[in-house]
């Protein structure tokens, strides 16, 4: 049976409560038949994106909005320049950056910029930073710098995903246009689709992944 949007709200709230990462107080959830929304205030950047791991754990969970702000407390405030500085040596030291990287902080809002060869590599740019005391939010505008045909992505998305063995690989429909993925199709869980966008991002040449696998819905 399908759960009601009382019982998938009551079984976030309880997941919320259960990760000890995340204050609950501060999150307000709603559920409209199946699509949750986070609303409220966190403490870090980090306790933000907690609170959506917290949800994609929780079964019954179509979609996820997430509206959630950041409201730096003072113990954890510092000036822009203290939060380049860190975050300079956060990049610096990953061993995933590249020093095409760059990054800019204005009130606490980081902007990473310059070009990559690979997804991985933006997304460690992104990770590194997260956990900084002051972000309070990242707007990753890193470019992947295409280097194959659509063709040949397709063909080996298509193929990484045969050889994973990935759950609902035969659902989940690829499409690629000039370097974009475009997924479709149904999977039955968020791992499904997870898998699926991270074997799309790891095919060589790919520019950007376009998500559109619809969850199933346990009857």
């Amino acid at each position: 049976m399908s759960k009601s949007d009382i019982q998938l709200k009551t079984d976030i709230e309880e997941e919320l409560l259960w990760d000890p990462k995340i204050n609950s107080a501060q999150v307000g959830v709603s559920v409209d038949n199946g699509a949750v929304s986070l609303l409220g205030a966190v403490d870090t950047y980090a306790e933000k994106w907690a609170a959506e791991d917290a949800v994609k754990r929780v079964s019954g969970v179509v979609t996820i909005a997430q509206d959630l702000t950041v409201k730096i407390q003072s113990a954890h405030k510092h000036i822009d320049s203290e939060i380049a500085v860190a975050i300079q040596s956060a990049l610096r030291w990953h061993v995933y950056v590249p020093s095409t990287v760059t990054a800019e902080v204005q009130d606490g809002n980081v902007t990473l910029g310059g070009q990559v060869r690979w997804n991985y590599q933006r997304n460690a740019a992104e990770a590194a930073i997260r956990y900084i005391t002051g972000v309070v939010a990242v707007h990753n505008l890193i470019s992947i710098k295409a280097h194959t045909t659509a063709a040949q992505v397709k063909e080996k998305v298509l193929a990484a995903l045969q050889r994973q063995a990935t759950t609902d690989a035969k659902s989940i429909l690829i499409e690629s246009v000039d370097g974009k993925v475009i997924l479709s199709g149904h999977a039955s869980s968020w791992q499904s689709i997870e898998d699926a966008r991270n074997a799309a991002w790891a095919a060589p040449g790919v520019t950007e992944v376009v998500d559109e696998v619809k969850m199933l819905t346990t009857l």
